[in-house]
This record gives structure tokens, sequence and C-alpha cells, in this order.
């Protein structure tokens, strides 16, 4: 656990909301189809005068269900969080995922929420399940919020081409480095990471970079080179400042080198360590390439920074 991630909560470390509307889920990316859901929670605690409560479960159920596993995140923790109370969900609220709460039955677990929440409401999917076995379906908790005093509302899935918009499309879309498509499906491409001293070879190279350390398994695009908005608040940088982005291991340098996410700001020199970097990817220039030569690398990044400031609008 580090700075940049909120620590989850078991059920019985919740924060005393009272009654509530109530929706559940990991929100990876917090795309379009996560939008409807909130927003339906939203309105429906404003129709029955209660709060509003987002469940967020960390880490990935995936990741518990299959020990090694690593789901690659869209967004770490506490980005999630604070995108899903920016669309007007009044509680964000990490529940830790572990073996324990996979075991819970469906109707267990929205007991154990008491005394902290008193659920009015909760707001689902046609397809969501949860619980022990997947057994909370639409029609079970219809059926027991009959009997225990709250409703279910059912939120129809976000469609985008004929396809439901969920994390899972997203990452791959990620993966094949299709930004247009990411960005079309919620928000652009996110990476969030604590800047870190590297070899300063970038700005040997007339081009300083900062590298990122990530406190999360990110989602990543093919190794290349990018366009970026980035923010750093703690520097007053951005938000929107552009950059140019390399997702690589330096193949000129290094036959074997590490895979490094590196971020070089256009008009801008200033000192980053230790801060948090923030970075939507925009637009993906060209692939990784070897270069035969240092000057040969140099050549290409002017035209890699003249294709940036294009595309970014800079003239």
């Amino acid at each position: 656990m580090t700075a940049l991630e909120p620590g989850a909560l078991d059920l019985r470390s919740l924060p005393a909301i009272g009654p509530a509307a109530v929706c559940m889920g990991v929100f990876d990316g917090v795309h379009r189809g996560h939008e409807a859901l909130l927003a339906a929670t939203a309105a429906t605690a404003a129709d029955l005068g209660t709060a509003s409560v987002a469940l967020v479960f960390d880490p990935h159920p995936e990741e518990v269900i299959h020990p090694g596993r690593t789901v690659p995140r869209l967004t770490p923790l506490a980005v999630v969080l604070r995108a899903i109370r920016a669309l007007g969900v009044a509680h964000a609220v990490p529940i830790r995922f572990d073996t324990a709460l996979r075991e819970r039955s469906a109707e267990e677990f929205l007991a154990d929420l008491a005394p902290a929440i008193t659920l009015r409401a909760l707001v689902m999917t046609p397809e969501s399940a949860f619980g022990q076995g997947r057994g909370g379906t639409v029609a079970r908790m219809r059926e027991h919020g009959r009997e225990t005093g709250f409703e279910v509302r059912v939120v129809e899935p976000v469609l985008l081409d004929g396809e439901s918009v969920s994390s899972s499309r997203l990452r791959r879309a990620v993966e094949a480095g299709d930004l247009d498509a990411v960005a079309a499906l919620g928000r652009p491409a996110f990476l969030q990471g604590v800047v870190v001293e590297g070899d300063r070879r970038g700005r040997e190279l007339g081009y300083p970079t900062a590298n990122l350390r990530f406190a999360y398994a990110p989602a990543l695009p093919p190794r290349g080179v990018y366009t970026g908005r980035v923010s750093v608040a703690e520097r007053g940088v951005g938000p929107g400042h552009p950059g140019l982005v390399s997702i690589g291991t330096r193949p000129t340098f290094h036959d074997a080198g590490q895979l490094l996410v590196e971020v070089h700001l256009l008009d801008y020199d200033g000192d980053l360590y230790g801060a948090v970097l923030e970075l939507e990817l925009m637009h993906r220039l060209r692939d990784e390439r070897r270069f035969d030569s240092a000057a040969e690398l140099v050549d290409q990044m002017h035209r890699d920074e003249a294709e940036a400031r294009a595309r970014l609008g800079l003239g």
C-alpha cells in the first residue's frame, strides 16, 4: 500500500451513512456503462430522500478467485473513487474483496452493511450478480427486497456498436493501442505514477523525461510513442499540459531493458521528482524502434515532437 492508494475497508469498518440507495462493482475505468449505473443510483437516492452509495471492490475479484492472476487496471482505486464522487454519488466506499467476502451469500453481504448502511434501494444491471456463486441476481434480490424492505432498480447496459461497454472491452482496446475506441467507451486511456529518477539519458539527448513508478499494475498499450495530456497537481502543472510519451525498453541503448513509461512535458523545465503525475494518452504516433545511433534517435524525436504538437493543436 502506498500513499497513492486508499485502504479498502472490511464490512465492520464502514462509515455510518444511514438510509441509502446502493450500487456496487469494481468500476475500473469508470466508463460510460458505469456512468449510467452511477447516475441511476444518484437519481434513485434523490427520489427516495436517501444518501447515494457506490461500494467499490478492491482488489479485483478475479485476483481472489484465481490466485496469482493480475488484472491490469485502467484506473487505480484512488482515481476510481474520485471519479465516482465527481459523477454525483455522495459516498464511494472501497470494500476489501477477499476469500471471506467471496464466500458470503448475497443476503449475508447485504445484512452485513447494517448498521452503517440501511439499504433502501439496490441499483443493478440485468446481468448483475454478486455473492457466493453469483447468487445475488436481479430476480433473487427483488424477492429478498420485498421481504426485507428495499427495492431493486435495473439500469439497462450501455451499448456501443451493438456491444456492451465494459471494463474488459476497454482493456482490449488499450492493449490493442486503439486509443480512439478507449475514449469512445468512456474517457482517454489513463496512467498515474510517481516521478522517479532515471539514468538522465533523456536530458542528455535534449528531451528530459519524467519516469513513472506505479503503485498498481496498469493496463498499458503496445510499446511505442504517444501524445498525452499531463497533470502534476503538486507542481502546478496542468491539467492538460501537453506531453510526448514513450512506452518501451529503449532498445537503442539496451538489448533487454526494463519496460518504462517516460513522459517529456513539452515547453516545461522543472523538477517533478517525487510528485504524482497523471496522464491521459491521446494519440499513438509510432511503434518503438531501435536506431543505429543516438543521433538518429534524436532526429526521430524531433519529428515525433513536431507531430505531437500538430496532433495536440499546438501549431
